[in-house]
């Protein structure tokens, strides 16, 4: 089985190189979509080396900056697995992860699974109090209205059967990407899991890019996409053409 792993990345060279070795160094069958958001860092560079060096690394480049979201749209679109899981530039997140994320899809007990690093049983690094407090209002807030018992809505750790997220149209272009799709995922059914993973949270020092006008729009997000009317079942659908791949 397929996976497709899509890494969105704006300003990520000290980090992309790791992070797309430790992708490349897990034991299953997988393709590696990058998505280039407009960085200025550097980073487009070293993607495309990345890109020329491996046959399972495709590249799609942005010609102007427009967020997690948008770059993660564009991804999905191209994503040619029977799974796809969105994987972060940063080392906060490790792909050692992934069989385990997997499983309960493979064991047909679920569509979607996210990553939960607030469930417990996991080791993890420790992390603002703030941040953590921000993550679990958040959380709440969604699960007052999708009636789910998600510990960790933002988690950047969710893994989709692919016609599932392709058939998702993902309007937000940043971080309101999660509520976003936590809420039509619900609306729509799919039988989600969380399996507890471990976290090595950075700081804002460190490229943290995430801010507190991203936690209101997420709040809006909430209201938003879950008091909308109910959207339309997912439907197999070949991808998008996407821009500028290499």
């Amino acid at each position: 089985m397929l996976l497709t792993v899509v890494i969105p990345v704006y300003n990520e060279a000290s980090t992309i190189d790791q992070i797309v070795a430790a992708v490349q160094a897990v034991d299953v069958e997988k393709e590696i979509v990058l998505v280039d958001d407009c960085s200025t860092d550097g980073s487009l560079a070293r993607l495309e080396a990345i890109a020329a060096a491996a046959d399972n690394v495709r590249l799609l480049k942005h010609e102007k900056n427009s967020g997690k979201g948008a770059a993660l749209r564009t991804g999905f679109a191209a994503a040619r697995g029977d799974l796809v899981i969105v994987q972060d530039a940063d080392l906060e997140y490790d792909p050692q992860e992934y069989p385990r994320l997997m499983q309960p899809i493979l064991e047909n007990k679920a569509d979607v699974v996210y990553g939960s690093r607030f469930a417990g049983g996991e080791s993890h690094a420790v992390i603002r109090f703030r941040h953590y407090l921000g993550n679990k209002v958040l959380t709440y807030l969604s699960n007052l209205f999708t009636n789910l018992f998600l510990t960790d809505m933002e988690t950047c750790y969710k893994l989709f059967r692919r016609e599932i997220i392709q058939g998702i149209e993902i309007e937000e272009n940043r971080f309101g990407f999660e509520p976003e799709v936590t809420a039509k995922l619900a609306k729509q059914g799919h039988r989600i899991w969380e399996i507890s993973i471990s976290y090595h949270g950075r700081s804002f020092a460190e490229g943290k890019k995430i801010g507190w006008k991203d936690g209101v729009r997420a709040i809006w997000c909430i209201v938003k996409y879950n008091l909308r009317g109910t959207p339309p079942p997912p439907r197999r659908r070949d991808p998008a053409p996407a821009p500028q791949s290499n």
